[in-house]
């Protein structure tokens, strides 16, 4: 036995679904995210400022879900500064705010936010901001203390700023 609609059962359906698109809508999310090139160049930046500044560091952007995007090692900084910048980045993103920001403001849970794979309660990681939005982080390691990584991460930003500013 064939089974079919009344056709005022197919008119009922079609404005149900199109009644309901202003809701589809709502669940289909515009969000910012770093690219590729402008996370190339923050990366450069970080790495070319604390050379010029005497350190040896590497710089990670990720973007606002933490993922790797850009990452550079100079040629005499530790391997295991890669992670640690990375992590730095992962930190900004968790806590939305600086990296310096949350070891401060969060002291009391340090060793259980260390615990967490990814993540390092640690100076040296900036958000990087995109008509008010976290889009991504950059983290730095390598210098003698997270200041001065913080310092490199910083002039990386503002030396990009009107790119970053101007990508909204």
């Amino acid at each position: 036995m064939p089974h079919y609609i009344p056709r005022s059962g197919n008119s009922l359906l079609l404005a149900l679904m199109l009644g309901s698109t202003s809701t589809w809508a709502a669940d289909i999310l515009v969000q910012r995210t770093i690219g590729m090139e402008l996370a190339r160049d923050v990366v450069n930046e970080a790495v070319l400022a604390c050379r010029k500044a005497g350190y040896q560091v590497s710089a990670v952007v990720v973007d606002k879900d933490a993922s790797l995007r850009a990452a550079l090692r100079d040629d005499a900084a530790p391997r295991f500064t890669l992670d640690i910048s990375q992590r730095k980045a992962n930190m900004v993103i968790m806590g939305g705010t600086e990296s310096g920001a949350v070891v401060e403001n969060r002291s009391d849970i340090r060793n259980e936010l260390n615990q967490i794979d990814g993540l390092i309660m640690l100076k040296g990681g900036l958000p990087i901001i995109v008509g008010g939005y976290l889009a991504g982080a950059v983290g730095v390691s390598g210098a003698p203390g997270g200041d001065k990584d913080e310092s490199c991460a910083r002039a990386a930003l503002e030396a990009l700023e009107d790119r970053i500013a101007f990508s909204d």
